[in-house]
């Protein structure tokens, strides 16, 4: 219970945060806003003005028309140019947001899955972020205008009756009693609708990863029937959200109806008694009526935003936050060819979890640059959190990592990343061509430059074959390949970018032996002239020439040279 206090608490602290970022982008929406207020208070003294005289037998009143038909084209201009400010603002807060949001999950690598369902971070950098599209381009200038608004139309019924002023005042001070006191149910049922919407696309999406073991299994029927169940629920919450808004919407109109029952009433008994000597001021106070809640009225339309926000928003913080810099002028890598790249691991411990024991204990090693070095072990012993740790995406607990005697933490990411080639068990293919599948490590790239990449790794042999050769279509993930053909296509990726420092984790995982003798073979070839670091159970990889550490619990046997 602490920790969901705690979790509402933070989430309104960071809406607060943002609403004071959006208010300068809302700033255009704000003065439009107010100067269409102005506007409307022109164009009820023009009503006002042509009704009295009509009702005092003097006939309908040119000048005034024409002033109303004015305003209302120009009222109409300033509403499409204050709708057009608000899309801005809101398209604006998204894209930074969307950014901030991606640099965070980039930062944190793949090691953030251990903790997050990739469902729930696509719907976190998608639909939530989305759903705060409101708190910018809404609420943020309707909670000014909500305030600005009615004090302008207050003054021109001040000048016109103050009675009638003091009405307006005292009806609209019910509506944000009102909203409060919906905006408790409002805020519970929009955490539970985004709840309830990231549960169904976490399902979903793992439903259609498993979809052929949901086929052999018989269990279509059962599953197709799970998310039904899951769409209902969020259907029913989304309707709970939706009731929650009409009592706020009820009780804006309830307090607009008192406004003009009371002001009917007090200017009915006037008139009764003879002492309305101003009937345009009369009618005219009441034509302010609307003009008076309009912008409260846009307020409690935005106020649903900020709630729906708030729910959106304890999604967005319990991301991890960016990596700060390192402290001081970041160190520099010297790529230079001749050089290499020396890795070196001194007494570094890394846990994941507490209650499973460290991934890492102590781990110490040294790769010359330019040698190879092969990490043999059984699974969960450590190997894959080296290759992270190098990869850049963990930061130890304790112990050194350095690259050419700089510790990894003071790298630039991009440096980081210039320096280092990776391939895993499964590449990672995009459904596009398989060209721009090797040119992503390097779009710049000459064809000259592709076509070595494609020959070096062997790619040329499969893609000859096939319809378009290297513009044939492949699936998302690599849909279309074998398993030996996609580690070639990643092999001449790795060749593209022609990286110093070249990491393998379990590259030849999921092959048979002869695809994997091929892909060895490929590998071979990658390596001269580089520092390797593969991770490995095969006993084919592990007969590669260099350095051998064999892992047991996070901790290493010291390193022997293979024959």
């Amino acid at each position: 219970m602490a920790d969901t206090e705690t979790g509402k608490r933070a989430a309104r602290a960071w809406t607060r945060e943002q609403t004071r970022l959006g208010a300068r982008a809302a700033r255009p929406v704000i003065l439009l806003g107010l100067l269409g207020t102005l506007l409307a208070l022109g164009q009820a003294w023009c009503v006002a003005s042509v009704l009295a005289a009509a009702l005092a037998g003097h006939g309908i009143a040119p000048i005034p028309l024409a002033g109303f038909a004015v305003l209302a084209l120009a009222r109409a201009a300033l509403g499409y140019r204050s709708e057009l400010a608000a899309a801005e603002a809101g398209a604006a807060a998204r894209r930074r947001l969307r950014s901030d949001a991606l640099t965070r999950l980039l930062g944190a690598g793949p090691s953030l899955l251990r903790s997050h369902h990739s469902g729930d971070l696509a719907s976190i950098v998608v639909d939530r972020i989305e759903a705060l599209d409101g708190l910018f381009s809404r609420w943020v200038p309707a909670a000014k205008l909500a305030v600005a608004g009615p004090a302008l139309v207050a003054l021109a019924a001040l000048w016109a009756d103050p009675l009638a002023a003091l009405a307006l005042v005292l009806c609209g001070l019910l509506v944000p009693v009102a909203m409060a006191a919906a905006g408790i149910g409002a805020a519970a049922a929009s955490r539970g609708q985004f709840l309830a919407l990231t549960r169904l696309q976490a399902r979903f999406l793992d439903r259609v990863r498993g979809i052929a073991t949901i086929v052999l299994a018989g269990r279509a029927e059962d599953e197709a029937q799970a998310l039904a169940t899951a769409a209902a629920d969020l259907g029913s919450r989304t309707m709970r959200v939706l009731r929650v808004a009409f009592l706020s919407s009820a009780a804006l109109d309830l307090a607009t109806v008192a406004a003009l029952a009371l002001l009917a009433v007090h200017y009915g008994v006037a008139l009764r008694a003879g002492t309305l000597t101003r009937p345009d001021l009369a009618l005219f106070a009441l034509l302010l009526v609307p003009e008076f809640f309009a912008p409260l009225r846009g307020f409690a339309a935005a106020y649903q935003d900020r709630l729906h926000a708030t729910g959106a928003a304890e999604a967005l913080i319990d991301l991890p936050p960016a990596q700060a810099p390192a402290p001081g002028p970041p160190a520099e890598i010297r790529t230079v060819a001749a050089a290499g790249v020396t890795v070196a691991f001194e007494d570094v411990h890394l846990t994941w979890d507490p209650a499973r024991g460290p991934a890492l204990d102590g781990l110490s090693f040294r790769v010359p640059a330019g040698e190879t070095l092969v990490l043999a072990g059984p699974s969960g012993a450590g190997k894959s959190t080296v290759i992270e740790i190098l990869l850049g995406f963990v930061r130890p607990d304790g112990g050194r990592v350095t690259i050419n005697g700089a510790d990894i933490a003071d790298l630039m990411p991009q440096a980081l990343n210039r320096l280092i080639a990776w391939i895993g068990q499964r590449p990672v293919l995009f459904a596009s061509s398989i060209r721009d599948n090797i040119l992503f490590a390097r779009p710049d790239a000459t064809e000259a430059e592709v076509v070595a990449a494609i020959r070096a790794a062997h790619v040329s042999e499969f893609a000859d074959t096939l319809p378009d050769r290297l513009d044939t279509k492949v699936g998302e993930g690599g849909y279309g390949l074998s398993g030996g053909q996609a580690q070639r296509v990643a092999i001449a990726r790795a060749f593209l970018k022609d990286a110093p420092l070249l990491l393998l984790d379990e590259p030849t995982a999921y092959l048979d032996p002869a695809t994997e003798s091929e892909v060895l073979d490929g590998l071979r070839r990658l390596a001269i002239g580089r520092t390797v670091v593969m991770a490995t159970h095969s006993a084919a990889a592990q007969a590669l020439r260099g350095l051998r550490i064999d892992m047991r619990e996070g901790r290493a046997v010291p390193s022997r040279g293979v024959a």
